[in-house]
């Protein structure tokens, strides 16, 4: 199977890197694309910075979920304090200013599906999320593939 992967480099841009990801998940939605694009983040923190942002999550996490129950109504404020817990824990990783994300996006068709795999090949790299990041494709070919592949599997 010819399969790629895409390395961007968002740098400490996680915001960026969180379009991204919604834009891939909407690919894998709307084009039904399951399994074929996959998409995995690796986060490399500084040590110094680490200690420092530890305690800074726990003040911005408490006026959101406040925020949100007195916007909502009663049913709706349980289904956003549940968002909520996720989209805090986010939150307080793109507080980390020196964190570095980077994002790699993995397209595994198969043999017959060689003409959709080179667009999108074509297509990622070109849309607005990705046009700011550093790029790089990995291909089979590419002496760096098969640790790129054991990267790819490692990441959660």
């Amino acid at each position: 199977m010819p399969q790629s992967i895409f390395i961007f480099d968002f740098g400490t841009n996680e915001e960026a890197a969180q379009q991204a990801r919604h834009k891939v998940e909407a690919w894998q939605q709307g084009f039904r694309l399951g399994k074929k694009m996959l998409i995995k983040f690796e986060r490399e923190h500084a040590d110094a910075s680490g200690e420092a942002a530890e305690a800074e999550p726990a003040p911005a996490e408490k006026p959101k979920p406040a925020n949100k129950k007195s916007a909502g109504a009663k049913g709706a404020s349980a289904a956003a304090s549940d968002g909520g817990a996720e989209k805090t824990g986010a939150e307080a990783e793109k507080d980390q200013p020196s964190s570095r994300v980077r994002v790699l996006v993995r397209l595994d068709f198969s043999d017959h599906e060689k003409l959709t795999l080179q667009r999108w090949l074509d297509r990622i790299p070109a849309e607005e999320p990705f046009k700011a990041a550093k790029s790089e494709a990995i291909r089979p070919g590419n002496p760096d593939f098969a640790k790129t592949v054991e990267l790819f599997d490692s990441l959660d």
